[in-house]
């Protein structure tokens, strides 16, 4: 399988030039940026500038307080940069970020997707080919595009676009729509991937026609690695840490739902109201954490991943380690877990 690094949402673009040419050694095929604290497109940038072989993609661009012509305009000029190796990850975030956060409009998020990617695609058309852009929805328009505004085509115009998709509804349009999708961190388990996800997703490509064969799944991971068995179960309580805020938002619930676990979310976010954060992660017991968490020292990394998932997706995303001086012992998992793929 492809695998994909994470970036430490902190991490600043003074930080993050130094972070890819990192992970471009140690053997990853790409690094996928947030765009949460800093800017997404400004770190892909930087990360594209300073390697030159690693991918990057954005996971997850929010995408409604963006028009959809100025992140064109990044895309493109970042895939003509890279010679084709930027990914455009787009995602909604939830209403209260949007409107509260962003004071942008949260009016028919599944439309407003979908019009989303339509028209990025018109106007990468109209920059490769030329031809007038004429794109008019319910929620976009756009209709001007002047020659002089017009950065014309590029060696590789096949930018592919990726959503971040939870809900039934956004996971079938992703499948119908999109070039591939990037799960949550909550939404990876192998039973809620081939149950409940890919089955969304191959709804969705057969509503609009069209296969899955190409498609792109790039699971957005929560792995627990370490040098010794003590360094895995150090790593498993920060996870427990992590699962225990990420469940407190309903809208995470669904692979709870799955395993019958629905009321650990309630419980979670009823803590949350009354403040008791110290207490969340003790709502996480070992066998979620089992479930949501593949864990394994770094030897044993590339079985447990491959046993999880090869089948499932070709792309998983890992965290490089805290400490550089383990960057070979991972690097050793990567190429294990990369030449499957290959093979």
């Amino acid at each position: 399988m492809e695998v994909w690094a994470s970036t430490p949402e902190r991490m600043s673009p003074a930080e993050i030039g130094a972070f890819a040419r990192r992970v471009e050694a140690m053997g990853f095929t790409g690094l996928q940026v947030p765009d949460a604290i800093h800017d997404g497109l400004l770190l892909a940038a930087m990360a594209l500038h300073a390697t030159t072989r690693l991918k990057v993609c954005t996971g997850v661009l929010v995408a409604f307080p963006r028009s959809p012509m100025t992140v064109a305009v990044a895309a493109w000029d970042l895939q003509a940069m890279s010679g084709g190796r930027f990914e455009l990850g787009l995602g909604t975030q939830i209403e209260q970020n949007v409107v509260e956060r962003y004071s942008a409009k949260w009016e028919s998020p599944l439309g407003q997707m979908r019009e989303y990617i339509e028209s990025l695609r018109a106007i990468f058309a109209s920059f490769q080919t030329g031809v007038p852009l004429h794109y008019e929805g319910k929620h976009y328009r756009f209709t001007r595009l002047q020659p002089f505004f017009n950065p014309g085509p590029i060696e590789h115009p096949g930018i592919p676009i990726l959503m971040g998709a939870v809900g039934p509804k956004m996971t079938e349009l992703a499948g119908a729509l999109a070039d591939g999708m990037i799960t949550h961190p909550t939404n990876t388990p192998p039973r809620y991937i081939q149950e409940v996800c890919k089955a969304r997703l191959q709804s969705g490509a057969e509503k609009a026609g069209g296969s899955l064969q190409a498609f792109r799944l790039m699971l957005g991971t929560l792995a627990a690695t370490g040098v010794d068995a003590a360094a895995v179960d150090q790593a498993r309580e920060k996870q427990r840490q992590l699962l225990g805020f990420l469940y407190s938002t309903p809208a995470y619930w669904p692979s709870l739902e799955l395993f019958g676990w629905q009321e650990k979310g309630e419980q979670l976010r009823q803590l949350t109201r009354e403040k008791r954060w110290h207490e969340m992660a003790a709502i996480i017991d070992d066998a979620m954490l089992d479930a949501f968490v593949p864990h394994a020292t770094y030897d044993g990394l590339a079985d447990c991943m491959l046993r999880r998932y090869q089948g499932l997706a070709a792309r998983v995303t890992l965290p490089a380690p805290d400490n550089p001086a383990e960057d070979p012992l991972l690097a050793n998992a990567v190429r294990a877990m990369t030449r499957a793929h290959a093979d």
